[in-house]
């Protein structure tokens, strides 16, 4: 059960299609039970109503909702072994994302947060001529070579992207991106093939990774 919650802006949501999977509720069945009690959920916060697609081929309406509603919600649902499993996993993330907003305030986190963007903007730096190196030696997927590097790197502290970073995770992203650009760097002064260096680089990430036991696993 990851990613029960998602941040947008500085508050924490999660959402109905979450809470009916979660606990093996039909999503109807949800949305039912928020609209029977919509006046008491309005109290607690606004109700966005967002659309996602469906197999039907129509999307499909469902409620984001914040820590308070969510919480509500949950006490709305008649327990059983999953429905308890799953409160108490929702209850850990919603700690947990609040927990992280609060340490993105410190000046140790802004601290490293700056110390990253520089780092990044070095290896884009590196990233740009491993492109036009790529491009020479005849690559087609050129391209993704950003998008792939910066998953990687992502992947290997153990984050979606930045907003989800603790501040040991943006103090060991800086360590990774700096391995990077030095491995990349290595290997286009060798001649390599620009897909050996960004294996190379999943090979180191996978070491850097295990030492710490976090992010990525081969």
């Amino acid at each position: 059960m990851n990613d029960l919650v998602t941040l947008k802006g500085k508050e924490v949501f999660t959402d109905s299609w979450i809470i009916a999977e979660g606990t093996q509720n039909k999503h109807i069945s949800i949305k039912e039970l928020i609209n029977d009690y919509r006046n008491d959920f309005i109290e607690l916060g606004t109700i966005s109503v967002l659309n996602r697609e469906s197999t039907g081929g129509m999307p499909e309406q469902y409620y984001l909702l914040n820590e308070e509603q969510a919480a509500f919600l949950m006490t709305l649902l008649r327990n059983n072994p999953i429905v308890v499993q799953f409160k108490k996993e929702l209850v850990r993330q919603f700690y947990a994302m609040r927990r992280l907003l609060l340490e993105q305030q410190s000046s140790e986190w802004k601290f490293f947060r700056q110390q990253g963007k520089t780092v990044r903007l070095a290896e884009t730096d590196t990233l740009k001529e491993l492109v036009e190196y790529a491009k020479s030696r005849g690559s087609t997927n050129y391209n993704k070579i950003y998008g792939n590097y910066t998953r990687l790197a992502n992947k290997t502290v153990g984050i979606r992207s930045i907003k989800d970073a603790t501040t040991m995770q943006l103090n060991y992203l800086i360590l990774v991106e700096n391995i990077f650009k030095q491995i990349i760097r290595s290997g286009m002064d060798a001649d390599r093939k620009y897909h050996d260096i960004y294996q190379d680089c999943k090979e180191k990430a996978i070491q850097l990774s295990n030492a710490v036991n976090i992010g990525m696993t081969a």
